[in-house]
Formats: C-alpha cells, structure tokens, sequence
C-alpha cells in the first residue's frame, strides 16, 4: 500500500467515526438538565446567549433581594432548581449544560444551593448560591436566570441570564440590576469595612444605630450647634439647596486630644441623623475609602466617617515616596459630586501633620472643629454617661474659652490650630469655635441678603 492509499483510508476511518459519533449523539436522549433549559428557551443549546453580570462578594444580599423582586414581577411562581455533579463549582452554567450535552460530565437537575446573608446587625435572610429558575424577560421572551455565589478562586457573586437573543438577556439583567438598588439593603443602615462580633457580610458589616441624646454630649458652648448646622442642617434643606445649584457635599473635621469626646461627638451624629447611610471606616479598613465613597453616592444621603485619619492622610513630606492611601482619599473625596448629599466627618488627634491638601483644595474640609481638653471648673460628667465620652464621671472640668482662629497666609485651611501648612481661617460668625475653609454657607447666604 503507497502512502496516498493509506492517507485515502485513514480520511475513510475518519469519516466513519465522525458519522457514527453524529448517530450516537442524535440517538442518545437529551439529558434533563439541558432539556429543561433548551425546552424553555426554545432554541439549540449551541444558540443560547450568555449575559453575566458580576458584583463584589458584599452584594449577594441586593442581588437576591434584586432578583426576588424581579421574579415577583414576571413570573411569581417559577421554582429554583440546582444542579448536580462533580466540579460543578468550578464550572459556569454554560460549560455545565454543554459538558452534560456531549456526554463529557454527568450535570443533573439538583437540589439548590444555600448560604445566610446579612442584612442587618442582628439579622440574617437566605440567598442562593447556585441556582437557576424559568423566567420570562420584560418583553415576554423566554429566559432563564442563575445566581452563583463567589468561592476563594472567584471572590464576586453572578446573575447570569441564558437567553435565545441578546436584546431579552440584556432587559432581564438590567432590570435585576435597577430593583437591587430599589430594594438595597445597605440603604439607611451603619456600615463598617471591617469586621466586627456584629452580623458581618464579607467586607461590609452592620453595626447598630447608637441611642444619643444632646445631653449626653458635653462639648463646649456653640461646639455641638454648629456641628449640627453643618451635618444635619443642609441635609434638611437639601432639596432646596439642589434646586438652587448650591453644593450639598460637605467635609468636617474634628480634631483635639484624645478623649475629649471627638468619637462620641460622631456617634451622636450617627443616631441623629436616622434617615442616612453611615460608613465607618477605621485603620486597616481606611484602604477601601474608594470603594466606601462608591457606595455612599449611591446611598445618600449619606456619611462617610474616617477615624485618626492622620494615620493615611499625613503630610507627603513626611515619606519619600508618597502615600498611596493618602491620594486614594483625596480622589475619592473629590470623586464623588458636588451635588451629592454626601458628608465626610474625620477625626484625628494630629491635625498639624496632616496633608495641607485636604484644605488647599475647596470641598475636601470645609469645616473644621477643634474639641480642646476641660479645664478643672466646668460642668461636671454625669454618672451614666458612656465611657466613650472620655472622661470619669467623678471629674469636674470645663473647657478653656476657645482661641481665635489664627490667619495665616495661604488661601484655605483645614483648622484653626492645624500647623503652618493650613491657610487662612474665616470664622463662622456664629460660633466663636470653630473655622471654615471659605465663608460658612449659612453666613454666605445671609450676607447676600
């Protein structure tokens, strides 16, 4: 036999195995698991369009929640089912059904997978973990939804929606994606990007809302009003102010010794305003500032608490090689908009190391508060206040009359006592306490009257 002859029967065998393969497959009965997608779907597997939309770890909560609301909408009585095989974890939905098409991998219909979510301190509600339902798109077109949560080669959770076109699998994400922010269970809550013995979901953690009332935050005269003025009083008249092409986004510092009541103070913040998303972000956890700074203008109103801030946002002269976190804060303050009801508080007791550009530039810190140490005179701490409140409730002190801002010759300043790197300090004319970067927008508004 020459080598045409045996190239001519090897191209014969070929083709025989190819048919007989082709005969096997179309005489073999479609497995279940993909009969049930293809039946619904009404086309080919090899014609399925595959949508996946991707979200942090933190998310699953408002996905489920998302896709809960979806199915109540479109299709109140579709019933999740799972799937069942070796290395499915490994695997996406698509390589599933087309593994249990070829005969490649034994993939079957299955129970659904769980895990427990948080979506409050004391609270916790179910999600899936991997799971599909028959579903229908806002058009009518048929599709199928799946949810997959994150495993450690893969920290995010899925929705993926398996559709016979593109245009239905795109409608049915993006209207997933707009009732989890209409159903989003971080908003109005306190959050934290750390853990803590509270109910905790990944990198997000509830935290409970503190229960402070003004007399049990003792600041001096005028301190604790114009705070409030600041924080909560543009909050209130935040529509207006929108209407009237005013910025809502505001930065205050507090800054002072250690325990003269600068935590306290926020904690009271914290209570007061109910209605708003709170961040905490505190140490280590002050490297996810960007991702807080996302969520806050998504939730606002909102705050965004950055305890010892100094610890990140240190002059740059002090490290040769700059400060990664530092500019990381700097550009999420400036990321989120002016227009946004969103409020960074920081808290440090080393206000005159910190970067001269949390000042130099307008709408970082806008007001800055120095809370100073009691002198032995003044009223004295009652015995059921907290132990945060700084002091022993057997001491009696008082606070010394607070200093005139000092002017200085730059353009801006972050507080009246910060060291030469801050810039000039107007005070607000109606508290003696504390100094602004620019006018105060109550004073402003005032003298344009």
């Amino acid at each position: 036999m020459d080598l045409s002859d045996a190239q001519g029967l090897a191209q014969a065998l070929s083709e025989i195995l190819k048919d007989a393969h082709q005969q096997l497959d179309a005489a073999r009965e479609k497995p279940e698991l993909v009969a049930r997608v293809t039946g619904h779907l009404g086309c080919d597997l090899k014609n399925v369009v595959n949508v996946v939309e991707t979200f942090p770890a933190w998310e699953h909560v408002n996905l489920q929640r998302g896709v809960d609301a979806y199915l109540a909408a479109h299709s109140s009585g579709a019933e999740w089912f799972g799937i069942a095989g070796h290395g499915r974890e490994h695997n996406d939905f698509v390589n599933m059904l087309a593994s249990a098409d070829r005969g490649w991998e034994r993939f079957e219909p299955g129970a659904v997978d769980y895990a427990t979510a948080a979506t409050g301190p004391d609270q916790t509600t179910e999600v899936i973990s991997l799971g599909l339902v028959l579903t229908r798109s806002p058009d009518g077109t048929p599709v199928v939804v799946g949810v997959r949560a994150g495993h450690e080669h893969m920290p995010h959770c899925q929705v993926v929606v398996l559709a016979p076109d593109r245009h239905g699998a795109k409608r049915t994400r993006d209207e997933i994606e707009r009732l989890m922010r209409e159903h989003d269970v971080y908003q109005g809550q306190i959050l934290s990007f750390v853990w803590s013995e509270h109910r905790g979901n990944d990198l997000v953690t509830f935290l409970p809302r503190p229960e402070l009332t003004a007399d049990q935050v003792i600041l001096p005269d005028g301190v604790l009003a114009t705070i409030e003025r600041h924080i909560v009083g543009i909050a209130e008249h935040a529509v207006r102010l929108r209407e009237h092409g005013q910025h809502l986004k505001r930065g205050l510092l507090l800054h002072g010794p250690p325990g003269t009541g600068k935590t306290h103070s926020v904690r009271y913040l914290m209570g007061r305003m109910r209605d708003c998303t709170v961040i905490v972000m505190t140490g280590s956890a002050i490297r996810y500032v960007t991702q807080a700074a996302g969520l806050a203008r998504r939730l606002q109103p909102a705050i965004v608490i950055l305890e010892d801030v100094d610890l990140v946002a240190r002059d740059r002269s002090y490290t040769e090689d700059g400060n990664p976190l530092l500019f990381a804060l700097l550009d999420a303050m400036d990321g989120v908009g002016a227009d946004a009801d969103v409020t960074f508080v920081l808290t440090t007791n080393r206000a005159d190391v910190l970067e001269r550009a949390l000042a130099d530039r307008p709408g970082r810190v806008d007001l800055a508060v120095e809370i100073p140490k009691p002198d032995a005179a003044g009223p004295r701490c009652s015995g059921s206040m907290p132990a945060t409140c700084g002091w022993r409730p057997t001491s009696s002190r008082s606070w010394p009359r607070p200093r005139a801002p000092r002017r200085r010759s730059s353009r801006s300043c972050c507080a009246a006592r910060c060291s030469q790197r801050c810039g000039t300090a107007t005070p607000c004319r109606r508290s003696p306490t504390s100094t602004w970067a620019g006018r105060c927008r109550t004073c402003s508004a005032s003298a344009r009257r």
